[in-house]
């Protein structure tokens, strides 16, 4: 099966110029000017914007958490992905403390194999590192293509792992190529926050906020990026939220170091004045949390500086019926927030419309940098001769509005309901397969392949 498409606006991390794609398969063969060719199916791209796939290298899909699951599955996140026009995702296994990391793969794997609709890879959450698990990190990244591994700095007793299993970890990862990823919050600090504010009767999604003050990332991003320098390993701060914590990561780049960062959507947009109505806040308890105007512009600068490589979004969908599990005690609503279908419009029409970031850029920090920084690039992340036929076709002018009743995530709320956005997915290409046209998802369950992972690069 051959497609070409002709006369588009092709957006890459460095190029914008007018061309043809030739895809054969499931790849691209042949980017030129009037193409002379034939091919089974033609698409007109004129006055499209054509740009790689997305990658959104931060979700939860299916995910236990506090007693019940994420609402979104493999099938319905990764479909949901695709209407958004991210094309691949990477979830985050977690290991069962007292378990191997084998184990957690299998369980994960379990609802993921033949049940995703989009591309999908894995991080491995080390939430008990012990002589046992370091003996299966070489495994992982030679041979399950699985090169990236996530700690917690918070979450005691359930995720979290201290100093000295930090650099245990760091120290084995770096031997066999791989990176780590960190959840940089003081999570001692927190609970004594929590632990406070429930003791005065403070239980409002308020206090979720005010038990997470910015010092508590900023602290934890610090010690985290001290350690990376310590050992040498490559180091990724996930869900950066504030200017405090970019301060550390700035203060880092003065002894010539390299901590990637990523930032998510919502923290670029929205602010913590959503948690003052009462219990409808709910819906934007995460972790971290929302936080002010301030550090929504620093980190707008801390993209366009290279400090910031990565948009994600965290998506971590909560039913509300699941939120009200909270209702009595804010320590007790599920952290999680729906986005994995809104980060590209979302991110095109509040940076590139309004002259916050430019289509390169866009196209960097929200697909390419993650395919270099987690071993997929050039099979992922750019369009070039050879690489996966992962396109979006892009109307750049279209105008519409976001909400519940039309998105296609598996939650009964949105987090931008009414939200006017300009610039809206036409189709999506998934390796030379149309997979969106026109609102409609062209491809089913099991289409999307789990996409094994190169050693990493800290030179992106």
């Amino acid at each position: 099966m051959s497609i070409l498409i002709k006369n588009g606006n092709i957006i890459t991390a460095t190029d914008n110029y007018v061309a043809d794609i030739l895809i054969e398969g499931e790849t691209i063969k042949a980017i030129g000017k009037n193409l002379d060719v034939v091919a089974d199916e033609i698409i007109d791209a004129t006055g499209m914007l054509v740009m790689p796939g997305g990658i959104d290298p931060h979700v939860h899909l299916d995910m236990p958490f506090m007693g019940t699951y994420s609402s979104d599955n493999y099938e319905t996140g990764t479909r949901a992905a695709l209407y958004g026009g991210t094309t691949t995702v990477i979830d985050f296994i977690l290991q069962t403390q007292g378990k191997s990391l084998q184990s957690a793969l299998t369980d994960w794997k379990s609802r993921s194999d033949n049940n995703a609709v989009g591309d999908y890879s894995f991080h491995m959450a080390v939430t008990d590192f012990n002589e046992d698990t370091k003996k299966e990190i070489k495994h992982f990244i030679e041979e399950e293509g699985i090169t990236s591994f996530k700690t917690f700095m918070a979450y005691k007793g359930a995720l979290m792992i201290d100093d000295r299993q930090m650099i245990g970890l760091m120290q084995e990862v770096k031997k066999h190529g791989g990176l780590i990823n960190v959840h940089a919050t003081n999570g001692d600090m927190i609970d004594f926050l929590i632990a406070k504010h429930k003791s005065e009767g403070k239980l409002a999604p308020l206090y979720h906020y005010l038990s997470q003050p910015e010092i508590t990332e900023a602290e934890a991003s610090g010690r985290f990026a001290d350690m990376a320098s310590y050992t040498g390993c490559p180091g990724y701060i996930v869900h950066l939220t504030c200017e405090g914590a970019l301060n550390a990561v700035r203060n880092a780049t003065r002894r010539n170091q390299k901590v990637f960062v990523e930032t998510c959507i919502q923290y670029l947009i929205l602010d913590a004045s959503l948690y003052e109505q009462n219990f409808e806040g709910a819906k934007w308890v995460m972790s971290p949390p929302l936080r002010e105007k301030k550090d929504q512009a620093t980190l707008w600068a801390g993209i366009n500086q290279g400090l910031v490589q990565v948009v994600a979004t965290d998506h971590c969908p909560f039913m509300w019926e699941q939120k009200l599990m909270g209702k009595e005690d804010f320590s007790k609503i599920p952290n999680g927030h729906p986005a994995i279908e809104n980060r590209m419009e979302l991110l095109f029409s509040e940076g590139v419309n309004k002259g916050k970031i430019t289509l390169n850029k866009f196209v960097e920090v929200s697909s390419t940098n993650a395919a270099k920084i987690f071993g997929m690039f050039p099979k992922k992340g750019t369009i070039a001769v050879g690489s996966d036929a992962d396109v979006v076709l892009w109307d750049a002018s279209e105008e519409h509005t976001l909400s519940a009743s039309t998105h296609h995530m598996n939650v009964d709320y949105s987090g931008y309901e009414g939200w006017q956005v300009k610039g809206k997915v036409k189709k999506v290409l998934l390796r030379g397969k149309l997979a969106i046209d026109n609102n409609e998802c062209k491809v089913g369950k099991g289409f999307g392949k789990f996409v094994k992972r190169n050693k990493v690069s800290q030179n992106i």
